[in-house]
C-alpha cells in the first residue's frame, strides 16, 4: 500500500514539473509583475463572471415578468 502511495506522489511530481505555471520564472521580476499573467487571468474570469451573472439576472426578469403576464392573461 505504501508503494502504491509513493509511486504516485512521485508521479504527480513528475507531472509537476512538466506543468508550465502562470507567473515568470525571471528571478528579476519583482512584485505583481512577476504574476502578470496570473492577474490577467484572474481579471478576465472577474469580469466574465460578473457578465453572465448580469445576464442571468436580466433574463430571469424578462422571464419572470412574461410569466406574470401570461398568468394574468390565462385567468
Amino acid at each position: 500500500m505504501f508503494d502504491k502511495i509513493r509511486t504516485f506522489l512521485e508521479q504527480v511530481k513528475s507531472e509537476l514539473r512538466k506543468a508550465t505555471w502562470p507567473w515568470d520564472s525571471d528571478p528579476k521580476a519583482k512584485g505583481l509583475k512577476k504574476y502578470k499573467e496570473l492577474v490577467d487571468s484572474t481579471v478576465v474570469v472577474i469580469v466574465a463572471i460578473v457578465l453572465l451573472a448580469g445576464f442571468v439576472a436580466v433574463s430571469d426578469l424578462f422571464l419572470s415578468k412574461a410569466l406574470v403576464l401570461l398568468t394574468r392573461a390565462m385567468s
